[in-house]
């Protein structure tokens, strides 16, 4: 038996998809600026990546003022707690209609995997991506800052090419397990409208 529950709000659906969509851009526009294929020209590939770079800057500092006002920062706390169940599930439990180890619910919406995923994205690889981005972005402003002696614009490129690839592996992965709820598009049709469905 399933029922619906209300878990995910309207301005969080906003938050998601938009981040989504700069994500992409980013990912295609960066990409370009790389070398790897041409879709906009260069020049302008640099630009639209600047401002959706600051788009996603602008979008996550709203974002983040709603999760700690909303108290939904809580929803990320990482735990071990059933990892282990998660990871078996992922891997074996899924291919053979094996029950849910987790249980979404409204106040917890992360399975515990998931949390940890979202950890490393926060803590590994937004660090990677932001701090070379910006040192790319200000490069006209190193000898000012006095940073020209210690920093290398290969390294720089290099680090923010890393952290494009982790972003595009997370990405990945991430539109993966959207296909594995109870039906293949069942949790992308929750974050379009909030309702999802549950054992």
């Amino acid at each position: 038996m399933s029922e619906k529950i209300y878990v995910f709000k309207r301005f969080e659906r906003f938050w998601h998809w938009s981040q989504a969509a700069l994500i992409i851009t980013l990912m295609l526009t960066g990409f370009e600026v790389h070398g790897s294929y041409v879709l906009f020209g260069f020049g302008k590939a640099v630009d639209i990546h600047t401002v959706a770079a600051w788009s996603l800057v602008t979008l996550w500092v709203f974002a983040i003022f709603w999760h700690f006002t909303t108290g939904e920062w809580k929803q990320y706390i990482p735990t071990l707690d059933k990892v282990d169940a998660m990871i078996k599930y992922y891997l074996m439990g899924i291919f053979t209609h094996a029950p849910h180890p987790f249980k979404q619910t409204v106040v917890t919406k992360h399975n515990p995997l998931q949390r940890l995923a979202y950890l490393g994205f926060w803590l590994v690889i937004s660090p990677i991506i932001w701090f070379s981005g910006w040192f790319y972005l200000f490069y006209a402003s190193w000898a000012a800052w006095g940073v020209d002696r210690y920093l290398s614009l290969e390294w720089v490129a290099f680090f923010h090419t890393v952290g494009a690839f982790m972003i595009l592996a997370f990405f990945i992965v991430h539109i993966y397990l959207t296909t594995t709820g109870h039906t293949v598009t069942s949790h992308i049709k929750a974050m379009v409208t909030g309702w999802e469905e549950v054992e």
